[in-house]
């Protein structure tokens, strides 16, 4: 075994040289270190998970699922977006560039993955000397993996051996903290937390199936509900989720994990939401049980609950102990949360009781650093406006405060100081910046209702705590926006697999919808052009709850639809949510019979306006669809009242727009295509079957080949004259396009010249002469030609010319077949032919059986089916109808062989009533 180390990382795994493709491996330990460092580790691997991939195209998507749905079933999920991308080059590498099978092994150990793609091409060495970037070019198609192996993964290597190369990474899992004990310092009695004399702490326990099964008497007190109550219902009916804005986990979610502390609120029994401070314990009892136990108290004595502060908050960093004090810790407490969602409405908390207020917030810098998006607020009336954005310079509504400590004592003489609190009831306020080597980053902001209540002592006092945390922010901040573009690319590769794999316009329609919503927006509706000169037409809704799609649709029917500008990036469409705030009030002005009308007649319907309302009443925006230098359509992703999009969602969702134009302008180009297409082909086919006097006709076609409904088999009946009817079957060389303009010409051909009067030989002769005058482009062509006539006393006569087709089959009331005619030349070869046409009588009950040779030759295998098994499948049809004997040959052709047929196949019963 040889093995590459890769300049400037890691070397690889020793391995034994026995363990080397994912089928072989078996023993989960004892094979050699799991890293490639060279510490000593005493990571087990404890799961593995192996597959194969074929070196085609579809497989980097298959391999994607495989890891994706292995890591996610390992509870991995913090580092599946990495794997994935890297399993993705790698695969790529393996199936598209080497052209060879791809064998993936993903190991779990108890602090990380590692997962290893081997193809089977060894003789792609990598380079042993120079810099890691000249191992491939970034504007190549191929040769990133490496180069994303040694930005993203812990350790990396490649090994070799005589039959496979094998690159492999480790992905550690982030550290999270089980657990700390904290205690505080003696304080005076006036810094001490207020409580009521009373203290009330409501002990609710909930079952595993999310239901209360304990409810203790301080429970009853605070929130006004028996024990026999609520004892049996879920606690999610009672909980107003969540009470202060900023946490990413549901209820649900909540009640699972081992330990939960943070805010909601309770519906207490006079309707009244209060607001309690809870801290979650999951525990089981003697026989295994799982439940999680709920302290809950009212929010502003959290005190009760909530881990102390190491150190009253001060300018000094030392302790009663001497031992200096991280600051960040004193502002934030210990353990600091690890998500940057928990840090920041922790801090807004924290700077809420720190200066008394009655609300906080806290907005961070856009990349460009233009406008201010909220990112954490408490005490506000609803959470509703994360995410909204503000300018921080200029113009009317500017953000005046950004850059510098403020001090608003009267926020009713300075309207729009501060939009962000417009219409609160917030009366003093003060902001401090962010900042982070002298550049804005954020806003921190606490307010109260009584004006007058903060000068500069509390505007330097909260400065000094933004100092503090600016960094831990600013730091969380880059590396949720890491996490994101990574995610980000991972939903880009997965939708363009999703877009690229169908050409029907109706399902990428569809597609381009499912992937936005709930993703980036909770609706989404797509608008399509025809063409220049037409309107945007409202193709597709769709949000996620599926009964607001018809009210949403109905309303976005009325509101004239966006201009479709070609201009790239989201723009705000505000037509929707004014349309819907004007339909919510006139129904409700309705219901309360304000215009003087009946109000029985629209009480039904103010539910689902209100709620469409409330669904489409949040903000708006238009991505163009433009493919091809010419605007296909728009689309539109909405958001429920008072909710805005994140600056990063749209630039992900502009990247998507325009990847699903070009799929929808294939799946249109493509569409319209195959409706040409199949147009010109049923003009190739007879328009209906003649009905014939005591004959029963029936005809099964199926042409070969996707799309395609006329190939070069063909068939026709027509009625020639004096109660005479001419019939054919015949079959061009060869199928597709090219065989079904041949196709066209012998059959209106065959009814120009029978109705000239010609015997058969006579049409099938001048037929023949006129593909050979095609030159080029002629094709020879078998035909069974015939004319029949009913005769008085039940039977049929049938004059047949067979040339060089299949012969037909007659079968007769006894169970006999037999055929009703014999071979004669071919058309299409020999200029001089000399062709006869031979009588039959059909007596009543006897069927002919006309056939092309796409029947009589299929195939499984070596063996065909053949003139003899088309016989003995047609014995079996005595007595039945013409309809039943066709449909009965093509179930047995169709299951004689389990592959799709490759040759087109007509097939046409007569029977003599």
């Amino acid at each position: 075994m040889t093995t590459g180390l890769i300049p400037g990382g890691h070397p690889p795994d020793p391995r034994p040289s026995a363990a080397r493709t994912p089928h072989q491996r078996r023993d989960p330990v004892g094979r050699g270190a799991l890293s490639a460092d060279n510490r000593p580790r005493s990571s087990v691997i404890t799961a593995r998970a192996a597959a194969s991939f074929e070196p085609v195209g579809r497989s980097v998507a298959t391999a994607r699922s495989f890891v994706r749905d292995t890591l996610q079933g390992w509870g991995f999920a913090d580092i599946i977006d990495d794997a994935v991308v890297l399993t993705s080059e790698l695969v790529t590498n393996a199936v598209v560039h080497a052209g060879t099978h791809a064998d993936v092994l993903c190991l779990r150990s108890d602090d990380g993955v590692r997962i290893e793609v081997a193809d089977r091409y060894p003789e792609r060495e990598i380079p042993l000397q120079g810099s890691l970037a000249t191992m491939g070019n970034p504007d190549r198609e191929g040769g990133r993996g490496l180069q994303l192996c040694a930005a993203i993964a812990a350790r990396w290597g490649v090994e070799y051996t005589p039959t496979q190369k094998q690159v492999w990474f480790r992905l550690d899992l982030p550290d999270r903290p089980v657990g700390t004990r904290a205690a505080g310092p003696s304080l005076p009695a006036d810094l001490l937390p207020l409580a009521d004399s009373r203290v009330r702490v409501a002990v609710v326990q909930i079952d595993r199936t999310g239901a209360i099964s304990a409810w203790n008497e301080d429970a009853e007190e605070l929130f006004g509900y028996a024990a026999d109550q609520v004892t049996g219902k879920p606690l999610t009916d009672l909980a107003a989720w969540p009470h202060t804005p900023g946490t990413s986990t549901g209820i649900v979610e909540a009640l699972q994990l081992s330990r939960w502390e943070g805010s909601y609120g309770i519906r207490a029994a006079d309707g009244r939401v209060t607001p309690v401070y809870a801290s979650h314990l999951r525990v089981r009892d003697t026989g295994g049980e799982p439940s999680t136990v709920c302290l809950l108290v009212r929010n502003h004595e959290r005190a009760v609950l909530q881990t102390p502060l190491r150190v009253p908050a001060s300018d000094t960093n030392t302790g009663s102990d001497g031992q200096s004090t991280d600051p960040f810790e004193v502002f934030i407490g210990s353990p600091a949360p690890d998500d940057l969602d928990g840090l920041l409405q922790r801090t807004v908390e924290r700077a809420r009781d720190m200066l008394d207020a009655d609300s906080a917030f806290l907005l961070l810098a856009t990349d460009d650093e233009t406008e201010l998006e909220v990112r954490a607020s408490t005490g506000l009336p609803s959470a509703r406006q994360r995410f909204a954005r503000v300018p921080v310079e200029a113009g009317p509504g500017r953000y005046g405060s950004a850059r510098m400590p403020a001090v608003h004592e009267d926020l009713l003489a300075v309207p729009g100081a501060v939009p962000l609190l417009s219409g609160t009831g917030m009366r003093s306020v003060v902001t401090v910046p962010l900042k982070v080597e002298g550049r804005l980053t954020g806003s921190l902001g606490v307010a109260a209702e009584a004006a007058g209540r903060y000068s500069n002592e509390e505007a330097l006092r909260l400065q000094f705590a933004a100092d503090r945390i600016a960094l831990a922010v600013e730091s969380a901040r880059l590396g949720e926006l890491e996490r994101l573009r990574r995610g980000s690319l991972s939903f880009l590769v997965e939708a363009s697999d999703l877009l690229a794999g169908t050409l029907d316009r109706d399902q990428t329609l569809a597609l381009m919808a499912q992937m936005t919503v709930p993703t980036l927006a909770t609706w989404c509706a797509v608008y399509t052009i025809a063409d220049q000169a037409s309107e945007p037409y409202l193709s597709y809704v769709l949000h996620e709850d599926e009964e607001l799609i018809d009210g949403i649709k109905s309303l976005l029917s009325k509101v004239p639809p966006p201009d479709p500008v070609p201009t790239p990036g989201a723009r705000v469409w505000a037509a929707p949510a004014e349309a819907a705030h004007d339909a919510a009030l006139r129904s409700s002005m309705r219901s309360l019979g304000l215009t003087g009308g009946p109000t029985h007649q629209v009480a039904s319907g103010i539910g689902p306006t209100l709620a469409t309302a409330s669904a489409v009443g949040g903000e708006t925006v238009v991505l163009p669809l433009v493919a091809r230098n010419r605007v296909i359509g728009m689309l539109t992703l909405g958001k429920p009242t008072d909710e805005h999009f994140r600056q990063e969602i749209l630039e992900l969702a502009e990247d998507l727009s325009r990847r699903a134009a070009l799929a929808l302008d294939n799946a249109r180009l493509y569409s319209e295509r195959t409706a040409i297409s199949q147009a010109l082909q049923r003009s190739l086919l007879p328009p209906e079957l003649p009905s014939i006097d005591g004959v029963e006709v029936e005809v099964i076609y199926r042409a070969a080949g996707e799309g395609n409904e006329v190939g070069g088999d063909f068939y026709d009946v027509f009625p020639i004259s004096d109660g005479a009817y001419g019939f054919a079957i015949g079959d061009v060389c060869g199928t597709g396009p090219n065989a079904a303009a041949v196709t066209g010409l012998a059959r209106h051909a065959l009814r120009l010249l029978a109705r000239e009067g010609l015997s058969g030989p006579a049409v099938l002769e001048r037929l023949n002469s006129a593909i050979l005058d095609e030159g080029a482009r002629s094709r020879f062509l078998t035909l069974l030609y015939g004319e029949m006539r009913p005769q008085a006393d039940g039977s049929a006569e049938l004059k047949v010319v067979c040339a060089g087709h299949p012969l037909p089959l007659r079968l007769r009331q006894d169970g006999t077949v037999e055929p009703a005619a014999e071979p004669q030349p071919l058309l299409g070869v020999m200029e001089d032919l000399e062709l006869y046409e031979e009588s039959v009588t059909l007596d009543p009950g006897d069927v002919l059986l006309c056939v092309t040779d796409g029947v009589t030759e299929r195939r499984e295998g070596t063996r065909m089916l053949g003139d003899d098994g088309l016989a003995d499948v047609l014995t079996t049809c005595t007595g039945l109808t013409a309809g039943a004997v066709a449909a009965r040959i093509m179930r047995a052709v169709e299951r004689f062989a389990s592959d799709a047929p490759s040759d087109d196949m007509a097939i046409l019963a007569m029977r003599v009533a």
